[in-house]
């Protein structure tokens, strides 16, 4: 009785556990621990916090894995107790009639002990049977347990599973960011995938998903959105829907930009996708990577000597008296990182919230990248000779690693202008160049709002290209911080309505200027000093002069004091009078003043 009770109790919590999944058991802690990893801060990074999370996120995947795996486990087991949960309770129950009442071999055929028996070794076949499945199922348990451990942490290491940028399909959950009003935004995790050319969602609870948007012909590209990271940015082919999307990984938001590029190409429609979409992604690697003659290219653009100015004008110097060392012996990798992203737009979030108060307030100041105010002193560019302006169109930028050669601004016009026919980026940002004596400014043609300016002592080169005259680069060394104890340096990649040689004889030009404006004000700041040195010789010789002569004073009325005082004619002393009394006490005074000072 007491095993038919147990497999009774045992029948009870499997519908139980039927009745309502294993999985919703510990939903609640993964969203919760899952929340808490995606609100993580890219600007203040901090590792304890950072390695809570994750240890969270790691915890709540693998105890939910677990229990999944543990449930199957004992339906498994369920299927061989049901075949002996009733024989054995009646295999007893005969056994112990048969002993209670001690049936003679008479009332027992040879046919019924060979049948019991045969029942008994099939109970226990069954038994063996059933622990040697569960050893096998505890030994792929750990197998599965070691084999997913990757898979459980939010953020895995890319080195050990590798970035797949062939599919055309690819679904899971993304945070989608969504405008609450002109200054705020939320955040809701919705699990996303890919049907045909539409990128779909679905919310927890709902019967079906619904379109989000329609990525035949989009643009997607990395962006940086309110502190969060592996955000991307989708945009629809004609620029009206624009959807922001976070990833939990690096590897997994890498995957949706390669999928929906992939899909942006109707790759989805050939008859073999994968083999397609790798096709056509080594043919864009190959066109980004460098090629071997790239240096040969571009070698006769080197300057032959230090001394010997540039006879093709296509780069102009960005700094007086400084001259671009060859480059022979630099190699392409040390030009541009092959994994440094690019920046396409020049517009951001902060900047258009500058631009409503520039407008109420009447000034064109704004925030930029270099660590610049963006309020100019008043004058600035009143009181600048060179006022020069050109109209340009940002075609994108990107960090480098070295400044001293023009090779670096063609490495980066190349990359660029690959990058953007890979991801079909034909939009261009279209702004007024105004070249001063002070610094670079990017205005807005139609609000006059500076969007970017650039210190002039921060351009260190320019450089036009070699057969487009029209595409022209400039680097900056920017003044906010430092990486790998170097500056870091950003190449800025236009193009120009004319000549991009006049915009950098324009920068030489200005530089030039600058330089022999700081050379005067050296001058003048010199003179001044020279000035202020004689004039306070000029003193110290006046006071010494000044001493001597109080020296001299002292000393006549000392000696005329030693001497004895007159007598009158009726033979009394003569008495001095209050004045010469007074003469002889500041003598006196003067005497003990000089001795201090000498």
């Amino acid at each position: 009785m007491s095993n038919t009770q147990s497999v009774k109790s045992l029948f009870r919590i499997i519908q139980a556990l039927q009745a309502k999944p294993v999985a919703v058991f510990l939903l609640s802690d993964h969203d919760v621990a899952i929340n808490r990893y995606s609100r993580l801060s890219k600007r203040r990074d901090n590792e304890k916090v950072k390695n809570e999370v994750m240890e969270d996120v790691y915890t709540s995947r693998k105890k939910q894995h677990q229990t999944m795996m543990h449930y199957f486990g004992t339906i498994n087991t369920l299927q061989y107790k049901k075949k002996i949960a009733l024989l054995e309770p009646l295999l007893g129950y005969m056994q112990a009639q048969i002993s209670f009442f001690k049936l003679g071999s008479e009332n027992l055929s040879q046919q019924w002990e060979e049948f019991l028996s045969n029942i008994g070794t099939s109970v226990q076949n069954v038994r063996r049977e059933m622990d040697t499945e569960v050893d096998v199922m505890q030994q792929t348990i750990q197998d599965l347990e070691e084999a997913s451990d990757l898979l459980y942490m939010p953020d895995p290491d890319p080195a050990k599973i590798p970035i797949n940028r062939n599919l055309t399909r690819k679904a899971g959950y993304l945070n989608m960011r969504n405008k609450t009003s002109l200054v705020s935004s939320s955040w809701d995790r919705l699990y996303f995938f890919t049907q045909g050319g539409n990128l779909m969602s679905q919310a927890r609870g709902d019967v079906a998903g619904g379109l989000v948007m329609d990525i035949d012909n989009c643009s997607v590209m990395a962006v940086d959105c309110e502190d969060r990271r592996y955000c991307f940015q989708i945009t629809a082919f004609d620029g009206k829907k624009v959807v922001i999307l976070q990833a939990e990984s690096r590897k997994d938001c890498e995957e949706w930009i390669a999928t929906i590029n992939n899909v942006s190409k109707r790759i989805y429609l050939s008859e073999n996708p994968e083999e397609t979409a790798a096709r056509v992604n080594q043919s864009a690697l190959d066109a980004v990577t460098p090629s071997p003659s790239f240096q040969q290219r571009h070698e006769s653009l080197r300057p032959a000597s230090h001394g010997r100015h540039k006879a093709s004008r296509t780069s102009s110097a960005s700094s007086v008296g400084s001259e671009s060392p060859a480059v022979s012996a630099l190699s392409l990798d040390s030009l541009v990182a092959p994994d440094t992203p690019i920046q396409f737009d020049i517009i951001s979030p902060v900047s258009e919230e500058y631009a409503g108060q520039a407008k109420s307030s009447g000034q064109a100041g704004r925030t930029n990248p270099f660590g610049e105010s963006g309020d100019t002193p008043k004058g600035e560019s009143e009181d600048s000779i060179l006022h020069q302006l050109y109209i340009v169109r940002f075609l994108g930028s990107m960090e480098v690693k070295s400044t001293e050669s023009p090779d670096v601004i063609y490495e980066t016009m190349r990359q660029i202008l690959a990058s953007r026919a890979i991801h079909n980026i034909f939009r261009m940002t279209e702004s007024h160049l105004l070249v001063t004596c002070d610094c670079l400014k990017l205005i807005d043609p139609q609000t006059q709002v500076t969007r970017l300016r650039f210190p002039l002592p921060s351009v260190v080169l320019c450089a036009t290209h070699q057969e487009n005259k029209r595409l022209f680069g400039f680097m900056l060394q920017t003044a906010g911080g430092q990486r790998d104890g170097r500056p870091v340096s950003v190449c800025y990649v236009f193009e120009s309505n004319n000549e991009g040689e006049k915009i950098c004889d324009s920068v030489g030009l200005a530089k030039q200027i600058a330089f022999h404006s700081e050379m005067e004000q050296r001058a003048s700041q010199k003179q001044k000093e020279l000035e202020k040195a004689k004039e306070k010789q000029q003193e110290e010789l006046s006071k010494q002069k000044q001493i001597e002569k109080d020296l001299e004073e002292q000393s006549r009325l000392i000696a005329a004091s030693s001497r004895p005082n007159p007598a009158s004619g009726d033979g009394q002393f003569v008495v001095l009078s209050n004045s010469q009394s007074e003469d002889s006490d500041a003598g006196e005074d003067g005497r003990k003043k000089g001795e201090s000072e000498a």
